[in-house]
């Protein structure tokens, strides 16, 4: 039996038609491991030690009662065997802070994802790495460079670099009478760059979330989005289908996959639209419960079978 913590946002936020954290915590107990639940404000770091104030948590695959919490007690998280970083983006000095946290016990606790590489790698900043499989992609808070790129490309989008979701993102056109109070948006709303980025019309057909485990593509969802909206993320009223992997998308995963493993980074998700890479999900990929009832593979176990491997590994090297 596996002792493991799962750090991730409050349980009363759990969609649970749809949460992956929660299809890997049920996976989690049906291997028979032990799960501690706690957020990431309840995390103290003390001299050299790490602790939680965490509750045992027992899951249950029942919309009724998914959950049954236990009394909270201070959890030493280096005695753990494996910690899930699960909580969702902002991606801010908050959540990097406590990839600084669990960064102490990695000598001895196996973090899944790599903290980091998650930190390291930021979703609209670490895809950069791979601009031959980008659309144009401008990462800026400057007007004239982004009207610059607007006069090259024509129609753009605009989102935040840390925003997730599909919150704020905005299609604009190349004589678009709203740039101006977008912009002024922008400036007041977010101190950090912004992504630009050249529209993609066939995002009307399907923006495709490849899903790796360990390095390996073993499952996607196609995410269409509503007729009236550019945003195919399903908590957007996204519709989701089942897919397979066409030889460009292969050919970006196989780009992909092994710099994911080097990594560490166990669980990611990745957006394809039109054969073109936008972004690489790695602080709380989600789509396995989505993937799933759509009729493709349950990828929870072979996530788990690659979270059981690399702990043998981590104690073998130690």
């Amino acid at each position: 039996m596996l002792e493991i913590a799962v750090q991730m946002d409050p349980l009363e936020r759990i969609n649970f038609a749809g949460d992956s954290t929660f299809a890997l915590m049920l996976e989690a107990k049906r291997r028979g491991h032990r799960l501690w639940f706690y957020t990431p404000d309840q995390l103290s770091l003390e001299g050299g030690t790490l602790t939680a104030r965490a509750h045992p948590i027992e899951v249950f695959d029942d919309p009724s009662r998914y959950y049954a919490l236990g009394e909270a007690t201070e959890l030493d998280l280096a005695r753990m065997d494996v910690v899930l970083l699960r909580q969702d983006p902002p991606f801010d000095l908050a959540y990097i802070t406590s990839t600084h946290f669990l960064e102490r016990i990695q000598s001895r606790v196996l973090v899944v994802n790599d903290p980091g590489h998650v930190r390291n790698a930021p979703e609209k900043v670490f895809v950069m790495e791979f601009a031959d499989l980008m659309p144009p992609t401008l990462i800026t808070r400057d007007r004239a460079a982004i009207e610059r790129f607007r006069a090259r490309h024509g129609d753009i989008v605009m989102k935040p670099l840390y925003g997730h979701g599909g919150a704020a993102v905005f299609k604009v056109t190349p004589r678009d009478p709203n740039f101006g109070s977008l912009f002024d948006m922008f400036s007041a709303s977010f101190r950090e760059p912004w992504v630009v980025q050249q529209f993609l019309p066939e995002v009307a057909k399907g923006d495709k979330r490849i899903i790796f485990v360990d390095g390996e593509a073993m499952g996607a969802i196609n995410r269409v989005p509503a007729q009236d909206d550019i945003r195919s993320n399903m908590v957007r009223g996204g519709a989701a289908a089942a897919t397979e992997l066409d030889p460009r998308e292969q050919e970006i995963c196989a780009r992909l996959g092994p710099e994911l493993k080097a990594r560490g980074l166990v669980f990611v998700g990745i957006d394809v639209i039109d054969g073109r890479l936008t972004e690489i999900n790695v602080t709380s990929p989600t789509g396995l419960r989505a993937l799933k009832r759509v009729g493709g593979p349950d990828l929870a176990p072979p996530l788990f079978d690659a979270i059981e491997r690399r702990l043998k590994a981590l104690r073998a090297a130690g």
